[in-house]
């Protein structure tokens, strides 16, 4: 797919310095992967203490039965 991006070119050269890639359409995946990974990433730290667990729940007794 063929896209034109206005994108700030001091982001772009410090993209370049950092990464090492040549080609902008390398720098732009790279960005977007790792933006992806990121927002999956904030969507599991919003699980955490989603679960509520009985009080008697004992996760060491549950660790050894494997």
């Amino acid at each position: 797919m063929v896209t034109n991006l206005n994108v700030d070119t001091a982001l772009l050269q410090e993209a370049i310095e950092l990464t090492g890639e040549m080609t902008m359409e390398n720098l732009v995946e790279i960005a977007l992967r790792a933006y992806i990974q990121r927002l999956k990433q904030m969507k599991i730290l919003e699980l955490f203490g989603a679960i509520d667990y009985e009080e008697s729940y004992d996760y060491k007794q549950q660790r050894n039965i494997a």
